[in-house]
């Protein structure tokens, strides 16, 4: 029997819509969306680059998902979240009006890889850092996702405060530098830098590791703690995090940044003259 006519879709408010896309590039990427007729893709603002004509464009607050609510007040939580998370208070959502297929394209603000990642195959939860949220499907709900433990929050080095995206449909997050992924088995540990850690799925339990040895505390350059990261689940580790790109930039043109290795660094301001920065 024939399949389902291709320029159909039947929407359904509770699943996000299963989209097709193409990521083109290597270090400076940017994202493809293909929509059918009612599809709906939302994105950060600012993300967007070009669209096809029968695509149209609208500004709405949150995420657009439909967990976040009907109401006035439930659009303000939504909204909230993603401004405690480092987006914006609105989202841009993205939907075919016309027939056919249409494509809408968005690139990452950062020179890095952009990862697609289908909820469904990672328990429907992936956590990762502030500001990594690109674009999805509509249907994917932004929120945030407190770190508990009390030492990880303090000195966890890209915070407190991570995204959590919840959904069963594609997500695409930016990441700095190239991307490496890891398969953790049950009770296997990895050590990552804390700003080098981009993204895990919800099964993996993230603490942190004092570093053992004064000299390597305080001379290493790499900071006073690792993230520890035990399995069963999926780690995302980011060569070239944004801060330490920026921190890099801000030495170069002589600013204050200095050599930013390290984000749980005890040293501070000192850090950076021993390392040769001021």
């Amino acid at each position: 029997m024939p399949g389902p006519s291709p320029w159909s879709h039947s929407r359904s408010a509770s699943v996000a819509d299963d989209i097709d896309f193409e990521i083109k590039g290597q270090e400076l990427q940017f994202l493809e969306i293909e929509l059918d007729p009612g599809e709906s893709a939302v994105a950060e603002a600012g993300a967007f680059v070009w669209k096809d004509a029968a695509i149209e464009m609208t500004t709405v607050f949150g995420d657009g998902s439909a967990d976040q609510g009907s109401g006035f007040m439930g659009k303000l939580l939504g909204a909230g979240k993603r401004l405690v998370t480092g987006e914006s208070l609105f989202t841009t959502v993205f939907t075919h009006q016309g027939r056919g297929k249409a494509r809408v394209a968005f690139a990452s603000p950062t020179p890095g890889a952009i990862l697609p990642i289908k909820l469904s195959d990672v328990g429907g939860t992936l956590i990762c850092q502030k500001d990594s949220f690109l674009a999805a499907a509509r249907g994917v709900s932004i929120g945030v996702h407190f770190q508990k433990r009390i030492m990880t929050g303090l000195f966890g080095g890209e915070g407190f405060i991570m995204q959590k995206l919840d959904g069963d449909g594609w997500v695409f997050v930016q990441m700095g530098g190239t991307l490496v992924e890891r398969e953790l088995g049950p009770g296997e540990v990895l050590h990552v830098d804390t700003g080098c850690l981009a993204a895990f799925t919800q099964g993996v339990d993230f603490d942190l590791e004092l570093v053992r040895g004064v000299r390597s505390m305080f001379f290493g350059g790499e900071g006073a703690f690792f993230a520890r990261l035990q399995g069963p689940g999926k780690v995302w580790i980011q060569s070239l995090p944004f801060s330490r790109l920026a921190g890099r930039m801000l030495a170069a043109a002589g600013g204050l940044g200095g050599q930013n290795r390290g984000e749980g660094s005890v040293l501070g301001g000192l850090g950076h003259f021993i390392g040769g920065n001021e």
